[in-house]
C-alpha cells in the first residue's frame, strides 16, 4: 500500500504539514517495499485549485491513503471518487518518521 504524507520539508525528521493542497512536500511511503520518495509540491503557491491539482499528483503516484493536518472542502468528493482514504492528523508536532513508524505497526 502507498501512503502520501504531507510534509514541511524533505527529510524524515520534517514535521507533518497541516495543509494538504499547499504543503511543501508530499512523502510517498510504500508499506510493502518500505521505500520513501519526497516530491516537492508544485501547487503550493498556486493562486487557486491547489487542492484538486494536488489530488491528481498524489493519484498519479498510486497512493491509497493521504495523511495530512487538514483537507479543503473540495477534496473529499474527489478522493472518494478515486477511492483514496483521507487521514486527518491533528498533531502538528508529529514527524514523517513518526507517521511511518505508526504505519509499520
Amino acid at each position: 500500500m502507498k501512503v502520501a504524507i504531507t510534509s514541511t520539508g524533505n527529510s524524515l525528521e520534517s514535521k507533518i504539514d497541516k495543509r494538504f493542497g499547499r504543503c511543501s512536500f508530499f512523502v510517498i511511503y510504500d508499506t510493502e517495499t518500505k521505500s520513501v520518495e519526497f516530491i516537492p509540491n508544485p501547487n503550493k503557491d498556486a493562486e487557486e485549485g491547489a487542492g484538486p491539482a494536488s489530488v491528481q499528483l498524489v493519484a498519479t503516484r498510486k497512493a491509497d491513503k493521504i495523511v495530512s493536518g487538514e483537507f479543503g472542502l473540495k477534496i473529499k468528493p474527489l478522493l472518494d471518487s478515486l477511492k483514496i482514504q483521507m487521514i486527518v492528523l491533528k498533531e502538528p508536532e508529529r514527524t514523517v518518521s513518526d507517521i511511518i513508524d505508526y504505519l509499520n505497526h
